[in-house]
């Protein structure tokens, strides 16, 4: 897997500027671009706004994988899912390197007659076996995991 990231450079966005602001070339093929916070004190070393964090983007990540496994394994479970959101509350270290110290998701999963036991099973299995991200920050980040199973109309 590979991935480019290349700073946009001082001026990215004409007449707002944004001194922190990368576009990423991922090995698949796709753009992500990402932007710093803006900095009111230091505007030259903040971002404008324009986009999300490199670590929003690695709770994003974190909660697609751990999403992409939950459906999955209910759908090679044979259960009807229909829909699965996850949200994804963190907490970071006060001082550098400021890592996730603890990650709760919450998964809201959607199908027809969906077996509660199959969901947390699918959670618990990605949890500790197949994401990759999560048990990756799992190193830092205390990770806790609840959810909620609604019934899918006919």
């Amino acid at each position: 897997m590979e991935c480019i990231v290349n700073w946009t450079g001082p001026q990215a966005i004409p007449g707002e500027g944004s001194a922190m602001s990368f576009v990423a070339q991922t090995g698949s093929g796709h753009t992500l671009v990402m932007d710093g916070a803006p900095d009111a004190a230091k505007p030259e070393n903040g971002g404008a706004n324009l986009a999300p964090r490199p670590m929003e983007t690695v709770l994003a990540g974190a909660g697609g994988c751990t999403a992409y496994d939950v459906v999955l394994i209910l759908k090679r479970g044979r259960q009807d899912v229909r829909g699965c959101s996850v949200k994804l509350s963190s907490e970071r270290a006060d001082t550098d390197p400021k890592v996730f110290t603890k990650i709760h998701m919450h998964f809201v999963v959607t199908g027809k007659g969906l077996n509660p036991s199959a969901v947390e099973r699918a959670i618990a299995m990605s949890h500790d076996k197949y994401c990759s991200a999560t048990i990756m920050l799992g190193k830092t980040a205390e990770i806790t995991t609840s959810f909620e199973v609604i019934d899918a109309a006919a």
